[in-house]
């Protein structure tokens, strides 16, 4: 199996355990860990993540979700390549073009995520979560 990037989109629905997304994100979180599957986030993701989760979840649990999602994702680094790399993509969004890049630059062929309109110009794979699940459960 190739090895696969989360979006932070995927990481967030779990960890803020946001209604609509939560389940579908914990199964292919179950799925990938039953499988073996390689899993990596960005390192910005990491940042972004701390950000967004500390507002509502407090430094220590923040801190905590983190250390136990590293028990089982991989970070992929981020450098200078893959941001200029990014700033010079087709992509839109700045975060999905250094998602790409760092993908890219890491052998990472797929890359999950609920967005997957914001990653169409992309040369990866790109499966939302019920699509890979489907696919490779």
């Amino acid at each position: 199996m190739n090895k696969i990037l989360l979006d932070t989109n995927i990481i967030l629905d779990i960890a803020l355990e946001r209604r609509e997304f939560f389940e579908k994100s914990k199964e292919l979180m179950l799925t990938i860990n039953k499988l073996s599957i390689p899993s990596y986030i960005t390192a910005t993701t990491v940042t972004d993540i701390y950000y967004i989760l500390k507002k509502s979840k407090g430094h220590q649990l923040t801190i905590s979700f983190l250390k136990n999602l590293f028990d089982f994702i991989d970070i992929a680094g981020v450098n200078k390549e893959i941001i200029v790399s990014a700033l010079d993509s087709e992509l839109t969004d700045f975060e999905d073009g250094v998602q790409t890049e760092c993908a890219s630059q890491n052998d990472i062929n797929i890359i999950i995520t609920r967005n997957i309109a914001d990653f169409k110009k992309s040369k990866l794979e790109i499966f939302t979560p019920s699509e890979f699940i489907s696919q490779f459960s």
